[in-house]
């Protein structure tokens, strides 16, 4: 018997994924998002939520398929959020409710205040 290669090539497994569970509301329900494979490191998935890529993330999932884990990876993500959104008044409802919902350091966002003219 002949070993055939395996179809994904194991390099491309050997990293951590995170997936997000996004709510469509009431008629749609939850959902994992379809997500390019590029697309599913940590960094990725911080902006694509900053920017409003998500409209109701609900939890976030990581895994190693190489390592053999996986886990609940939502309070980490929330803590990130919420450390590069404090200075970001413009972050969406639906964001600043998943990280004060999900985070386990406190977040507060930064209000600019209007400049005056110089003394």
């Amino acid at each position: 018997m002949r070993y055939a290669p395996p179809i994904v090539p194991l390099d491309r497994l050997d990293r951590d994924i995170y997936l997000v569970l996004e709510d469509f509301g009431a008629r749609a329900g939850c959902s994992w998002r379809e997500t390019d494979e590029q697309d599913t490191d940590f960094e990725t998935i911080i902006r694509d939520l900053i920017t409003g890529q998500y409209a109701y993330p609900v939890r976030i999932v990581a895994f190693n398929a190489v390592d053999g884990w996986s886990r609940d990876a939502t309070s980490e993500v929330a803590d990130e959020l919420g450390e590069r959104a404090a200075g970001n008044a413009e972050i969406t409802p639906a964001l600043r409710a998943f990280i004060e919902a999900n985070a386990t350091r406190p977040f507060a966002v930064q209000l600019a205040l209007p400049l005056r003219g110089a003394v």
